[in-house]
């Protein structure tokens, strides 16, 4: 294989300089944040998913300019650096933000990323999703750079900042610009991703009358982001007795793997008003994180809550009635039917399928909000090809506003496949096994990234199979040794590809 001794050797010399610079872009808080218009006279100034993202692609606007590579910025959604001016073949495309720190880390703080030699580990959020992997990147433009590798077809490095929240940044990017006749995504896992499930991002809602009076359950929250197992979810109570809520808790403790907390009060969920002149009660679940697309990694701890409220002797608004007309007990038994803790397939709501090529759907409940007069919610459902979208919709839709609820399926995306035989996977599926020693070939993904809804893209690395880096999660790693192979194959795949 040509060049393969330069690349590795020019990796290895810049490994401890690689390392520092995803410490650098780590040590941002880039998580999703509010939108800054930009100012009338300084159009650079805004900053579209808020300041952490901003501050991550600017950082890494810096890194990139010091390198020698050529930049361009477009309006703070997107940063990308060119190899050369030669015609447009290769994209590569990585994500600067990242999902909340969260609670639970017990390695070092969410960001302030940390190696641990004796493991081989670099732990911070962002080491594995996507910071690490696209500062990899960076060092495999650069490898071929500095090398003088003679490429005469340009390699684009495309780095986003709202991947994990809608990635309303590349939507952006490609209302001005072409996708590259290839494009992999280092987001995912080795060896070559050519398929991506469907994704549907399933909303529904449910609005009742105000109940003044009795044991009721007054609020309800849980899961910050889409895509991800909540760890924690919060319910406020009135009129209750704590020793029957902990009870409760100790029984389902045992059967969900969940820890409850309750203390007296409502904290600063809910006011002294809305108690009248009950006792309030704020009952804390946690469990673990873990991405949507693989549910069963995690302990959902809004599941797990809903089971306990489930239990309670709590009134209904209106008793006897459903729909419209229920209250949160109502709701809270309903989606508890719908999605029960534990249940990862969709079998209650009658949408479990699975297909050779894609492996089986998964379904993680992801977020709700819940007070005295309604709620809404989100769960996260990635599908195999074996199940129409259409028919999909219409099963969720039907046993939804069964219980009473609206539901929604904006943003549902169909699954992606790129055939096994194209130049661009038999590639890198070749580099891979040079550079690994491990067989290649090609692999499904529940995860969505960048790629989904191009022609020809698919993910490469940067996890070598039986890794569990956390992501989404306290803790979260990378492999230095995978990352340093992950920057070496990169850069191979330039120089084969751009040649």
């Amino acid at each position: 294989m040509k060049y393969r001794e330069q690349i590795e050797a020019w990796i290895e010399a810049h490994r401890a300089e690689m390392l520092e610079d995803i410490k650098t872009l780590c040590r941002i808080d880039s998580s999703k944040g509010k939108a800054v218009p930009a100012a009338p006279d300084a159009p650079e100034s805004g900053m579209p998913f808020g300041e952490g993202p901003y501050k991550a692609l600017k950082a890494a606007e810096k890194m990139i300019a010091g390198y020698g590579l050529k930049t361009t910025n477009y309006d703070n959604y997107v940063l990308t650096a060119d190899l050369n001016d030669g015609a447009h073949e290769l994209d590569i495309l990585a994500h600067l933000d990242v999902v909340p720190g969260q609670e639970g880390w017990t390695v070092t703080e969410a960001f302030e990323p940390k190696v641990v030699e004796e493991e081989g580990r670099m732990y911070g959020r962002g080491t594995s999703d996507d910071k690490g992997p696209a500062v990899a990147a960076i060092y495999a433009m650069r490898a071929v750079k500095e090398l003088g590798i003679p490429v005469t077809k340009n390699a684009r490095l495309i780095l986003g900042t709202d991947e994990e929240s809608g990635s309303g940044c590349i939507a952006h990017y490609y209302k001005v610009e072409k996708e590259a006749p290839m494009t992999f995504s280092p987001d995912g896992e080795y060896p070559v991703a050519n398929i991506e499930k469907g994704r549907l991002p399933g909303k529904f809602s449910m609005s009742w009358a105000k109940q003044r009076a009795g044991a009721r359950i007054l609020k309800v929250s849980g899961g910050k982001v889409a895509n991800a197992v909540p760890p924690r979810a919060v319910a406020v109570l009135a009129g209750i007795s704590q020793m029957v809520v902990d009870v409760l808790a100790a029984e389902i403790s045992k059967v969900t793997g969940v820890r409850f907390e309750t203390v007296r009060g409502g904290g600063n969920m809910v006011s002294d008003k809305d108690a009248g002149t009950d006792t309030l009660l704020t009952v804390t679940a946690i469990g673990r994180n873990a991405h949507a697309s693989t549910p069963k990694e995690g302990i959902n701890a809004l599941t797990a809550l809903l089971s306990l409220l489930a239990e309670l002797p709590v009134e209904e608004t209106n008793a006897g009635y459903t729909g419209h007309e229920a209250g949160a007990a109502h709701a809270v038994r309903s989606l508890c039917w719908l999605m029960p803790h534990g249940e990862t397939d969709g079998a209650s709501l009658g949408i479990k399928t699975d297909d050779e090529e894609c492996g089986p759907l998964t379904l993680a409940f992801t977020q709700l909000e819940l007070d005295q007069t309604g709620m809404k919610g989100l769960f996260d459902c990635r599908y195999p090809s074996a199940l129409a979208p259409s028919d999909l919709v219409k099963i969720c839709r039907q046993k939804m506003e069964k219980e009473g609820m609206r539901f929604d399926s904006e943003g549902m995306t169909v699954p992606h496949k790129v055939p096994a035989d194209t130049v661009l996977v038999k590639e890198l599926s070749r580099i891979y096994e040079e550079y690994t020693g491990l067989p290649g070939g090609c692999i499904a993904m529940g995860g969505s990234t960048y790629v989904h809804d191009l022609e020809n893209g698919v993910a490469f690395g940067a996890c070598l199979p039986g890794t569990d880096t956390r992501m989404h999660a306290p803790d979260e790693f990378v492999v230095i040794e995978e990352l340093v192979v992950s920057a070496k194959m990169f850069a191979q795949a330039i120089a084969d590809l751009c040649e």
